[in-house]
């Protein structure tokens, strides 16, 4: 992600030097135009805006500690994929220091950095956001959603919750599948027909997730837990993992105990941010 948002800076005509914790991982961008740079500090020195994007926060927190007292007075973009609480943090560490900072969430891949489809979010100073604008549009369709630090980070982390658990399932109904002798290629052709039921089913539960109003005229949850309950006993008499569906029946039935049955699915957001007696 890294090299792609160098390459989307340098294509828009932006100087950009480059500095990489793994040696040689910047001949790309050199090929391209950038400068090198042998340390962090080096590579901010003469930069009014840095992007910083690594692994982690651990990384991402070493990595600014390197280059240290050269942020001073500079915006730093901090496009690590990392959590909310951290990336308050850093803002509050980023105040200390003396150097600007906002927090950035890239939601699509690098194959799309540089080009409109690509959606960055930032969180931070809406003026900060505001003075590279122009400039952070470089890396495609960026908005600011918000003052407070870790607002990019929740909703990235928000959208990997959607996306992993999404991936969990179908690689686990690939292998329910194949403990009953059917082949992934089989398989296919109907798992497609999932993700055209997706679109007006986010539309309509995050409806119903801001109103609180959870009709069961299309599905309920005493349905729902019917048939979690009849894949869980499947997989477990096939001998596979069942912890993430025991875990899915287990929120579903607790829900239809309190009286929930006739309540559709989405009604599973208030129990999950209900609290905990």
């Amino acid at each position: 992600m890294g090299r792609a948002l160098a390459r989307a800076l340098l294509a828009a005509g932006h100087p950009t030097t480059v500095w990489n914790r793994t040696p040689g991982r910047d001949t790309e961008a050199l090929a391209l135009g950038a400068r090198s740079a042998a340390s962090p500090a080096e590579a901010v020195a003469d930069a009014p805006l840095v992007l910083l994007c690594v692994r982690d926060q651990e990384a991402a927190r070493t990595v600014l500690d390197a280059a240290g007292p050269a942020l001073r007075g500079r915006t730093v973009v901090n496009a690590t994929s990392l959590t909310p609480d951290d990336a308050r943090a850093n803002a509050t560490d980023a105040e200390d220091r003396g150097h600007r900072l906002l927090d950035a969430a890239i939601l699509t891949p690098t194959g799309t950095i540089g080009r409109p489809e690509a959606i960055v979010l930032f969180s931070g100073p809406a003026e900060t956001f505001a003075a590279h604008q122009e400039t952070l549009a470089s890396l495609g369709t960026v908005r600011h959603v918000g003052e407070d630090p870790g607002r990019a980070a929740a909703f990235d982390t928000a959208v990997l919750d959607l996306f992993w658990t999404t991936v969990h399932g179908y690689v686990h109904a690939l292998a329910l599948a194949r403990a009953e002798g059917i082949t992934g290629a089989e398989l296919a052709p109907y798992a497609q027909g999932l993700p055209l039921l997706l679109p007006p089913l986010i539309e309509d539960f995050a409806h119903r997730a801001d109103t609180h109003h959870h009709p069961g005229d299309r599905s309920t949850l005493a349905s729902a837990a019917a048939g979690l309950a009849h894949v869980t006993h499947t997989a477990r008499s096939r001998g596979l993992d069942t912890s993430v569906l025991d875990a899915a029946l287990a929120l579903t039935r607790r829900a239809v105990t309190a009286g929930h049955g006739p309540a559709g699915v989405s009604a599973l957001v208030d129990l999950l941010t209900a609290p905990q007696e």
